[in-house]
């Protein structure tokens, strides 16, 4: 059993590295993606209030936002959360989430080379239909 544990670690670091030669992306710009992101929706008029409400110490929270990322990017398994379910009892619509995403794909620009801008883009766009899916509410 152990020779499959490692065997699907060993694809899994793979798929990982494929994608980070792709994309050029890695630990330290997720972090950077990560901190220059929640930076700008701390400020946020719209979702501002919504995070300031719940999140006073923001590290423990920005780190699981980079296992996240990493989980999603770079598909390497770092995050074992439930990300809907966490967010489903807050009191957000279809605006939060477009500001979310718009917050989200300009600092993905911002900080990332175009293609990978467009990697991590591609995969934010693709939460917003899990969304819609968990969550009827959100869609309007």
């Amino acid at each position: 059993m152990t020779g499959d544990f490692s065997s699907a670690a060993e694809r899994r670091a793979a798929l990982t590295a494929q994608i980070q030669a792709a994309t050029g992306i890695d630990d330290a710009m997720i972090e950077r993606l990560v901190q220059v992101f929640y930076a700008r929706v701390r400020q946020d008029p719209l979702i501002g209030p919504v995070f300031a409400a719940r999140i006073t110490d923001w590290g423990p929270h920005l780190a699981p936002m980079c296992a996240f990322w990493s989980s999603v990017a770079l598909m390497s398994g770092r995050y074992h959360g439930q990300p809907m379910q966490a967010h489903l009892p807050l009191p957000i619509d279809a605006r939060h989430f477009d500001r979310w995403l718009a917050l989200f794909e300009m600092t993905a620009r911002e900080q990332c080379a175009p293609h990978t801008a467009e990697h991590f883009v591609k995969l934010a766009r693709a939460s917003e239909k899990a969304w819609n899916w968990a969550s009827p509410g959100l869609t309007e």
